[in-house]
């Protein structure tokens, strides 16, 4: 069993179809009563994703993956960064962060919305060891208006330029090739099985 280091059902799925073929029976924190809220207090997405890892794994005693993920535009000096979630005021919804991008990048030409989402994931054992980690990224650009009612976050504005679609609009088994958490996730799944293989995930 591997726990998703989050109570967030979308992030869910998403993994759950990369892990499938590897037989990987995935639940998250919320079938977990004895977890617990982690601070995010690091200042960089690895640091972060670390601290849910291993916290986590030592209050529920099972493997676990924390992972976190984050947009940066270039316009914004890398902004909102590791601060994503809670762009817009500590309680922020989706509408309020992206309602505040898009007031900050006001007036800046499609020319000048590059952005990235980056996603970096930890692997904790039981005993809190970091055992594997990755970092995915994937490019694109902020639109001026959100576009499509897939994904969620910021993924109504974040254009892939190459296919002229938002992460909103793409279709969910595209999404999971090109996004920056499959990406990391894909680079850990080896590890995790070589974990398996060698005995040592128990």
């Amino acid at each position: 069993m591997l726990v998703l280091g989050s109570r967030n059902r979308k992030k869910l799925a998403e993994l759950a179809e990369l892990l499938k073929p590897h037989g990987l029976e995935l639940k998250t924190l919320a079938d977990f009563p004895n977890s617990v809220e982690v601070e995010e207090t690091g200042d960089t997405f690895a640091a972060n994703a670390k601290l849910k890892a291993v916290v986590q794994a030592t209050h529920v005693g099972q493997w676990v993956l924390g992972e976190d993920s984050g947009l940066s535009v270039d316009a914004l000096g890398g902004a909102p960064g590791v601060r994503s979630a809670r762009f817009s005021d500590p309680g922020a919804t989706d509408e309020r962060n992206n309602a505040l991008l898009l007031e900050k990048l006001q007036g800046a030409p499609l020319d000048k919305r590059t952005a990235y989402y980056t996603c970096h994931a930890v692997l904790s054992d039981p005993g809190g060891a970091v055992r594997a980690e990755s970092t995915g990224t994937c490019r694109g650009r902020i639109l001026t208006a959100p576009a499509g009612s897939g994904g969620f976050g910021y993924d109504p504005l974040f254009e892939i330029i190459e296919l002229h679609q938002t992460f909103g609009q793409l279709a969910p088994a595209v999404k999971r090739v090109l996004s920056h958490r499959s990406r990391a996730i894909r680079q850990l799944v080896p590890q995790i099985i070589a974990l398996i293989d060698s005995g040592q995930w128990t």
